[in-house]
């Protein structure tokens, strides 16, 4: 006993000096909460290990909308800390031939995915470090290799739950591919003279809201004052859809109730709103990847 104290000794001290806790496991997908299919994928990280905090970004997703899984993304992740891995499961190709990966941006965060699209606007917002390929045969809840469909709980949360606890290292996912993902093709934001041109990248659900990708410092090549008029023309296809002169404004009450604005967002991007009512519904506008916007003095 006297020759195993200095040991024990060691051992007791051993948690003060790690202080070693997982990281934050972020959840997305397309599959609403209306069954149990969250719920599988949160009892397999907790199967991985219960002291994971888990935490949902939405699952409300629209079915299949690989764009807005992106931008969904691109709007949270950079308020996390370095470290925390996001499962983004928005996935009409499960069982197909496309990649399931982990991409470490240049942040620090850690995204596992199919690699469809979901990826476009964190790749391109906070950058790339590496690309690795989950490796099945290593990377995969036990016994569910028959399982074709539900890629979600058995690759994609299995996976993300062992990275955010430790479990596995990120080069312990898989094999490196190299440092890139799929992107989606989109109209970037740019400014040409008086004209400034971009995406409407997204709606604002609850309001009807329409989110562009025409930031604050492109914004400024119009180099309007509050109250000073905009002419914005839509397009979707490159199909016309809709010309419209309306005043540029910090905040919707300084217009009247039922009446159009536009203001620069929570993000410092530039959109558009009806004071107490829904643009989108209003005017029939969408978005994605399609819908480009055009503004002018």
């Amino acid at each position: 006993m006297k020759k195993r104290a200095p040991l024990l000794a060691a051992i007791a001290l051993l948690p003060a000096a790690v202080a070693w806790s997982a990281d934050p496991l972020v959840l997305q997908s397309d599959f609403g909460v209306k069954d149990a299919a969250v719920a599988s994928m949160k009892g397999v990280a907790v199967g991985v290990s219960p002291d994971l905090d888990i935490y949902d970004l939405t699952h409300e997703v629209p079915a299949y909308n690989i764009w807005e899984a992106s931008l969904r993304l691109a709007q949270a992740a950079g308020y996390w800390p370095e470290g925390t891995v996001f499962v983004s499961v928005v996935d009409p190709g499960v069982g197909t031939e496309r990649k399931s990966v982990v991409l470490q941006t240049k942040s620090g965060h850690y995204f596992v995915s199919p690699d469809n699209g979901s990826l476009t606007a964190v790749a391109e917002q906070l950058g790339v470090a590496a690309v690795r390929e989950i490796d099945e045969a290593v990377n995969r809840l036990a016994n569910s290799e028959q399982s074709y469909t539900f890629h979600g709980r058995d690759v994609y949360a299995y996976t993300g739950a062992r990275l955010a606890a430790g479990v596995i290292s990120f080069e312990e996912v898989g094999r490196e591919l190299p440092a890139k993902v799929m992107l989606i093709p989109y109209e970037k934001a740019r400014a040409e003279k008086r004209r400034v041109f971009g995406t409407i990248e997204i709606l604002d659900p609850q309001f009807g809201n329409i989110w562009t990708n025409i930031d604050r410092e492109t914004f400024k090549a119009l180099r309007l004052k509050p109250g000073d008029d905009a002419h914005i023309v839509i397009f979707n296809d490159g199909e016309l859809v809709l010309t419209q002169t309306l005043p540029y404004y910090p905040t919707f009450g300084r217009v009247p109730v039922g009446e159009p604005l536009l203001y620069l967002n929570s993000l410092n991007n530039v959109s558009l709103a009806i004071n107490q009512g829904n643009y989108s519904e209003t005017f029939d506008i969408q978005s994605g990847a399609s819908w480009s916007i055009r503004i002018e003095k």
